[in-house]
């Protein structure tokens, strides 16, 4: 299985940028996938979630509202739209994914198996 990122750049705070993550050597109909976020010298935070039906999905708070995941399994890509872009939203971002079955509805970042290599996303005046 393997992920790759797309869609990182440099905006303005305000801005709106779509990140992709795109599967390939495995079914994406059968991986819950998760973005998640680094900064230098942070730990690695959650960002959003999404199951494998589409129909259960997180976001953290200071996220709610602003981003919005969504997967297209025909095109093996998860999206992560992100509005109203902030200074603080500035990170690696990371989508990974998993194909096992969890107790819990939205897997913890320890779960997910797969990892892609990240893309920079930059929010800067």
């Amino acid at each position: 299985v393997q992920l790759a990122e797309s869609g990182g750049g440099l905006v303005q705070p305000g801005d709106s940028l779509t990140l992709s993550c795109a599967v390939s050597g495995f079914p994406l109909d059968y991986l819950h996938i998760g973005w998640f976020r680094q900064v230098p010298g942070k730990e690695r935070e959650r960002v959003s979630a999404i199951n494998t039906g589409g129909d259960i999905i997180y976001y953290r708070p200071s996220v709610k509202g602003r981003f919005t995941i969504s997967r297209d399994n025909a095109k093996r890509t998860v999206y992560l739209q992100m509005r109203s872009l902030k200074y603080e939203d500035t990170a690696v971002y990371y989508c990974a994914g998993v194909d096992r079955p969890l107790p819990h509805a939205i897997p913890q970042q320890s779960d997910y198996d797969y990892w892609g290599l990240g893309t920079q996303v930059t929010v800067s005046s």
